[in-house]
């Protein structure tokens, strides 16, 4: 089985390429290999290394840069996942890609199921959610994995930046309006 891991560098890619290699050959992926941002090359990437099964945690995740960039956002989060997603629809092969809980509004003190209203505040949250959207309506095999505050022990990530933050001050001054749920890129 080959493998395609996209997004190799960053947390939840890194995590995946011991794990996986196990059950075949891993073709991990970066910028260089598959750029997301030109959609363009995507097929023809894909077509070359032929994978049979595809996962996809590389995103644009630049969240308040988003706002800044909105044309790129939605080029890596929305139109790659959904040329990916038609490519592996047409033969049938099994599509992960990971999503995000900012698809949500915020406004629950519960957790979220994935059938609740999505409504995105962010032109991340909508790029994001505008990808899952794609990649349903491309009717392929697929699995959407909603994540929010991944953390690693590489990477930046707020656990991380907590601790570093934490060893250079006496006292840390935090946002107290936002819950979360870390992640660990590891499960």
């Amino acid at each position: 089985m080959r493998i395609l891991i996209t997004g190799t560098t960053g947390q939840i890619g890194r995590a995946l390429l011991w794990p996986l290699a196990s059950l075949g050959t891993v073709l991990p992926v970066v910028r260089r290999d598959l750029d997301l941002g030109l959609g363009a090359s995507i097929e023809s990437t894909l077509d070359r290394l032929n994978p049979d099964l595809i996962i996809n945690p590389a995103a644009y995740t630049a969240v308040d840069r988003a706002e800044d960039e909105p044309e790129l956002a939605h080029a890596v989060n929305a139109v790659a996942p959904g040329i990916i997603a038609r490519w592996t629809a047409l033969r049938k092969v099994p599509f992960i890609h990971f999503s995000t809980d900012y698809v949500f509004d915020g406004s629950r003190d519960s957790p979220w199921r994935e059938q609740d209203p999505t409504r995105p505040l962010s032109v991340y949250g909508v790029s994001k959610l505008e990808g899952e959207k794609l990649i349903r309506s491309a009717n392929g095999p697929h699995l959407i994995v909603r994540t929010s505050w991944v953390y690693a022990a590489r990477g930046q990530n707020f656990l991380r930046t907590i601790a570093r933050l934490a060893a250079e001050r006496d006292e840390l001054r935090i946002v107290n309006d936002q819950v979360g749920a870390p992640t660990s890129a590891r499960s």
